[in-house]
This record gives structure tokens, sequence and C-alpha cells, in this order.
């Protein structure tokens, strides 16, 4: 071992304490980048494999009733390669141990298993056997949030008649990997699940025998979808179609693809933070560090060492923190990673989700982290070795001394010697007062980000579920009925209130951009469903017209006073011109709103309505439960506190995961950042302050100049931390808007306390060993090794 390496070894163990948070902050930067990028890649992959594997189909239809001998009429469409006819129903669930009534999406299959689109996974049990016409699958989803297993039996209503399904195989299928009802953008696993049955037995139950409702197809290669779509939606017209949508809008695959799209954005800005910020870090300490050791770099060069010897030296000793935090930034990335990849496992329904660490992009990030090293370390070595030995081994020149600030508006008298020290090394060292104090702020930052979303999720939660959604429960009904069943359902027991509501699908265009979604029909003043403004406000419907969220309007590229093409998918299917007239906000999904009798001059139908919102007593929840389950036209029911359930469980839960990692993190960078500048502070100003002591200063007061600083930097750091938190979280509430969800720029004062007080404690504890440090110092010693 030469005696650099020697020199290197007693130098990793005399700066331990600045090398292991250095590492820390590589660890912690490096491990963010990891966790999310890899839980992204995972996502991509696992979709891609199973879309391909299953035969996942490119365009869905559903209509009214149409002969099977239509399929072969669609086949011959140019540009379509497979067809697959199939009869969808919905059906209302009594299941054991479930208090409300579920919904089941009863999809015909054939009776022997073949080959086909949306193809099966078989999770347990078996496929259905011909013949046996209460045999179904169940969408694993639904099976387990309700604890069912194979030969378990549930309840259905089926085109009004009672019958007992007996489950006796689990599935998946990549057309539910997202479960959840069109209407609905959260899924509710309890209370809506997926079955497959024997196309010869469903058929037999709704009276479709010879013929179908719901059809997916595969597109050849260099179809074009537009004009596929067109064709279909003409030859499916007379049959009652509802509108041939693309994979894109399929409502499963547009969820999963929000989400992946999200993970791409947050897989990149924030860790793109994290790392960022540890490498200025890196650089920073290490150009401070290795500045110290200018006298030990003129020994060195005056015993013969040239200047690449000594650069590949320092370089070692940057690299090393690099190495160590790499290794452990690579291990927590990819543990956090696989914890959050089983998370979504949770909510997204793979056969296998394969946790698929992005190695380039891992590559990248190190090299990033080895590079600001060494940048850092090469920085001040170059300014070293370019002096002569002798010169170098000499301490750097006292700064120029000049009338400060504080004599100059003679204000000097107010203040202490010590702290006019401190004022006048401040004043001197403008630069690296900056990059200390900026260093501190991006600590502040990063750690009101972490915050951030737990603000947002309480934000979305407050606004969606108490402000805009005020109802108890939800009943849809299977098909329009006359507006009069409010009356019937106001008979109920333990109904306090209903406001009706009509919703029919649409597809909305807009120039060139179309939207296909449901128009919901409300009451003009309802209490139990209300509609805000971007300033939180009520907004009442107006007499005529569209009222669009914010986020449609924005997907359709429409603006207040434009006029809209409305084309409804259901009926007669007419084609209205309607102008958008209002703009509300809603942090979750997208939606469309007219005056309920509005909507109806629109149809020409008179007070039609699709469902109904209900105040419910509590006490008699339970009753009324029992009464929906077993009443044929109710097609289903949702109750808002399940809905907000759900939403704390998915939503809330990945974020709150996710989130936790990442403030973990940010404390930790807080730690190092503070303690590093606080330990380097002291091997800056060893001599000076010792010199200070000898001249008779107390412990107390070198102390304070040394802490005083300090204090003051990082003083000085939190608001413009908690400005630069604040931006980079409206940046980030920009960045990840989807259709699924928006996050709201809301910080609480929870969070601004939390992250000033994490710097303030880390502050506190380096001042704490820095003092300890300081009052240990063999002054003689310190003073030996200046001359």
């Amino acid at each position: 071992m030469g005696a650099l390496d020697r020199k290197l070894l007693r130098d990793l163990g005399r700066l331990r304490g600045q090398l292991i948070a250095v590492a820390l902050v590589v660890a912690c930067g490096i491990a963010a980048y990891v966790t999310m990028r890899s839980a992204y890649q995972s996502l991509v992959v696992s979709q891609a494999a199973y879309y391909q594997e299953y035969r996942f189909a490119n365009l869905f239809a559903h209509l009214k009733r149409a002969p099977n001998s239509l399929a072969e009429r669609i086949a011959r469409i140019p540009g379509v390669a497979q067809v697959q006819t199939r009869i969808v129903m919905e059906v209302n669930l009594d299941v054991p141990g479930l208090e409300q009534p579920a919904t089941g999406r009863m999809v015909s299959i054939p009776e022997k298993r073949v080959p086909m689109l949306n193809d099966l996974h078989l999770r347990a049990g078996r496929y259905i056997e011909p013949g046996r016409r209460g045999e179904v699958l169940a969408s694993e989803a639904f099976a387990t949030a309700n604890e069912l297993k194979v030969g378990d039996r549930i309840g259905a209503v089926l085109n009004g008649r009672w019958e007992e399904l007996q489950i006796v195989g689990i599935a998946l299928s990549p057309e539910y990997v997202y479960e959840i009802r069109g209407t609905e953008v959260l899924p509710d696993n309890r209370r809506f699940g997926v079955f497959w049955m024997g196309r010869e037995a469903l058929a037999a139950a709704f009276n479709m025998e010879g013929a179908f409702n719901d059809l997916a197809l595969t597109l050849a290669p260099g179809a074009v979808e537009a004009e596929v779509i067109s064709r279909l939606d003409a030859l499916l017209s007379r049959y009652g179609g509802l509108g041939t949508y693309s994979r894109s809008e399929q409502i499963s695959h547009r969820f999963l693809s929000d989400e992946i799209a999200q993970d791409r954005i947050t897989g990149l800005f924030v860790p793109s933070i994290f790392l960022a910020v540890a490498a200025f870090l890196i650089h920073i300490v290490l150009t401070r560090l290795v500045g110290t050791q200018r006298p030990q770099i003129g020994v060195l060069k005056a015993f013969g060492y040239g200047n690449w010897e000594i650069g590949a030296h320092y370089l070692k000793f940057a690299w090393t923190a690099v190495f160590a935090g790499t290794v452990l930034g690579v291990a927590l990335g990819i543990w956090f990673g696989k914890e959050i990849a089983e998370l979504y496992s949770l909510y997204f329904h793979f056969p296998v989700l394969q946790f698929v660490p992005d190695f380039w992009l891992i590559g990248l990030a190190i090299f990033t982290s080895a590079a600001s090293a060494g940048l850092g370390a090469l920085t001040s070595v170059r300014s070293a070795v370019a002096l002569p030995p002798a010169e170098a081994m000499r301490p750097p020149a006292p700064a120029r001394f000049r009338t400060g600030w504080a004599e100059r508006l003679g204000l000097s008298r107010f203040f202490s010697i010590p702290a006019r020290m401190i004022l006048r090394n401040l004043e001197r060292r403008p630069l690296k007062a900056f990059l200390s104090l900026l260093g501190i702020a991006w600590a502040v930052a990063i750690l009101l980000l972490g915050r951030y979303f737990f603000d947002a999720v309480d934000k979305i939660i407050d606004l969606q579920f108490r402000a805009i959604q005020r109802e108890d429960m939800t009943v849809l009904f299977a098909t329009p009925l006359p507006g009069r069943v409010r009356y019937e359902l106001n008979q109920l027991e333990g109904v306090r209130k209903t406001e009706p509501f009509r919703a029919v699908p649409v597809r909305l265009r807009f120039g060139h951009r179309a939207k296909r979604l449901g128009l919901f029909g409300l009451e003009p003043e309802g209490k139990l469903r209300t509609l805000l403004d971007k300033n939180e406000k009520k907004v009442f419907l107006p007499p005529e017209g569209l009222v669009l969220t914010s986020k449609l309007a924005e997907i359709l590229g429409a603006a207040r006073g434009d006029t809209l093409t409305l084309e409804v998918l259901e009926g007669e299917r007419p084609v209205r011109r309607v102008v958008l007239v209002g703009l509300v906000d809603e942090m979750v999904g997208v939606s469309a709103y007219m005056d309920r009798a509005a909507l109806g001059r629109l149809l020409r139908e008179e007070g039609n309505v699709s469902g109904a919102f209900l105040a419910v007593d509590p006490p008699a929840e339970q009753a009324l439960y029992a009464e929906l389950k077993k009443t044929p036209a109710v097609a289903g029911v949702a109750v808002r506190s399940v809905m907000l359930e759900s939403f704390q469980k998915s939503i809330a839960e990945s974020l709150t995961v996710t989130t936790t990692v990442l403030i973990l993190f940010a404390c930790v960078i807080a730690v190092a950042v503070v303690y590093n500048s606080a330990r380097i502070a002291l091997s800056e100003r060893g001599r000076e302050l010792a010199s200070l002591r000898v001249l008779g200063f107390s412990k107390k007061e070198t102390a304070f100049m040394l802490v005083g600083e300090q204090s003051f930097l990082t003083i000085a750091a939190l608001p413009f931390g908690l400005v630069l938190g604040y931006a980079v979280a409206a940046l980030l509430s920009e960045v990840m808007e989807s259709e699924l969800y928006r996050m709201p720029l809301a910080i609480s004062g929870r969070s601004f306390v939390f992250s000033i007080a994490t710097v303030g404690a880390a502050a506190f504890l380096s001042a704490l060993v820095v003092v300890r440090l300081l009052n240990r110092l063999d002054l003689v010693s310190v003073l030996k090794t200046g001359e």
C-alpha cells in the first residue's frame, strides 16, 4: 500500500462523519430515483406482456341487440382482424357477509375453453362446464375483497328472476386490470365485480338466444382506426349501438395508462430534484472539504508527487463516499421499488406484476453523483496544485479587511464583538455563505414537497367527498324510469330526501377533439350533489346550456361561449348543438352537467331519470340495503362513505407510501446538509477560533461565533426554502394533472411547521456536535498546523 493510500485511509477515518453524511445524501438521491423509475418500468413491462399474451382488443362497442349473423359483416370491414361478440349484462348481487347490494357485470364466454380476445387467466378453480347454468368465474379483485373462494355461492337477480350462482373459478382479464364501473372513477371491489358465464346460459337468462349486445375486435396491421370506427358505428346504429370506442377510451386501460403517465412524470421529476440537490451538495461539500487540505497538498508536491497523482488521490477520497452511497441507494431503491410494486398489485390486477429495475437510468444516476463528486474534488485540487509547494503549504491569505455595513451605518455599537465578527465573516465570503444557505434551503424545500402530497390528498377528500358529493347513497336504475319514481323512493324506510338525475352516454365534440362520457342532468339547486367553481363557491346550473369540469374543457380545448356538438349514444341517437355556459372544478374524474329539465328537452323526453341521490337515516341503512337488493329495477347502489374509503385505500394509500419514503429521504438530506455545513465551517475556522481562545476569548464566545454563523444561515434559509418548496409543489401540481385526479396546490400550516422544525432540529443537533468538538480542540496543536 502506497503512502497516498495510507493517507486516504487516515483521512477517511478522521472525516468519517462528513463522508457518512455525503454518502447518505447520495444514497437518498439514488434510492428515490431507483424506487420511482423501477415502479414505472414495472407497470409498463407488465402491461405490455399481459396485453399481448392474453390478446387485449383494440376496439369495443356496446349495443341493444343484434343477431349473431352480423358478426360476419363486421369481420368484412377493411382493417378488422378478429371479431368476438358477447353478451354483457349488469345485475344485482346478494353477497354473503355484505350488507349493501353489489353489482355484477356478467360477461359471456364460450361453453368450451378456446383462445379468445380478452382471454382469461385462471388463478384458482376450473373453467365452466357446458350445460351447467349456474356456474360462473369470478374476478379475483371481487373475490378477494369479499373473501369468496371456489365453491361459494352468491345470489343474483337475472332479468328479474332470483338465481343462485356458484363460483367454480377465480379469473383475471386484461379488460379489467383496473376493475371499475364505467360510471365511477374509483374502484369498489367489494360492491362491483365481473363474472364470466357460459354464452348459452347467459343468453337463456336474458332472452338473448342467437343475439349479442357487446363486441370486441382487433385491427389488422396498417388499419386506420378512425375509419373502422366510422364504418362499425354506421353498421351498429340500427341495432342501438352506443358508439364504438378505442382501447385508449376503455376505462381499465385509461386508468392504468394515466397511472403510468403520472409515474413517468413523478419518476423523473421528483427523483431528479433529489438527485440534483444531492449532486449540488456533494460538489459544495467536497470543494470545501478538499480546500481545507491545501497545506497537505503543498507538502505532497514538495515530496515529489505530481498533479495527476494528487488529483487521483482526492478522486478516490470523493468516490469512496459516492460508492458507499451508491451501494446503499441502489439496494434501498430496489427494496422500496419492490414494495411499491406489491402495493400496485392491490389495485392493478396482472397475472404477474414484474419488478423491472431500469439499469440504464440507475447507471445515469450513479454517473451524475460520481461526476459531481469528482468535479468538486478536482476543482479545489486544481487551485491548490497550481501554487508552488511553499506557497500551498501556507494558510490562505486572510481576507482583506473592509469596513462592514454595520460600521458604516453606525450600528456596530449595538453588536458584541463576536456578533460583529460573524457579520464580517459573512460579508467577506458572500459566495460561500450563499451556497451554504442554498443547500439548507433545498433541504427545507424537499421536506415541504414531501408533505405537500399529504395535504393535497386531504384537500381532495374535503372537496370531493364532503363539499361536492353530499349524498349518503346513489341509486342507479337498470333503464331510465319516469320522474315519479322519486316519490316511490321517498316512501322507502330511512330515506329523508331524494334528488333524481338523468345520465345519458354522449360523445362531446369541439373542433377535431372528442370525448365519450356520461352527461348528467341534475336538479338546478340540488343540495345533495353540488357544483363548485375554482374559488370553491357553489355553482347553480343555468336553465339552458352545458357545464363542464375545467379539466374536460381543457381536454376539448373549449371555453365559455363555445358551441359544442353533443352526440347522444342511446335511443334515437340525436345530435345537438349546445353552448358551453359554465365551468366547475372537481378533483376526481371529468364530468359534464346540465339542468335536468334542459336535458329532458334536449332528448325530447318527459322527465325520465336514471337514478337518484339519497339522504338516508343511518339506523335505517341496513333495511334499505335489503330492500334495494331485491328490487329488479335497481342496477346498482353507490355509498359515499364506501367511495371515500375506496379512495383512501387506493390513491391516498399509494401516495402515503411513496410520500413517506420521500419524506424519510428528505429528512436524511436535511440533517446531512446542516451537519456537513457546520463540520466544514469548524474545519475551515479551527485555527482562527483557536487563536481567539489564546487571545482571551472564552469557550462560549468562540462557540457563539461558529454556531451563530450557522444559525444565521439556517434562519435565513428557512423562508427561502419554503418559497422554493411551494414553487416546486405548484409546478408538480401542474404536471401531475390527469383525468383520474388532480393534485390541488394546498399546503397546510402543519407542513410548514414540520419542514422548519426538522431543519431546526438538525441544526440544533449539529451545533451540539460542533461545540463539543470545538471545546476539545488542542489549542497548541491547532496553532502549530498553520506554521
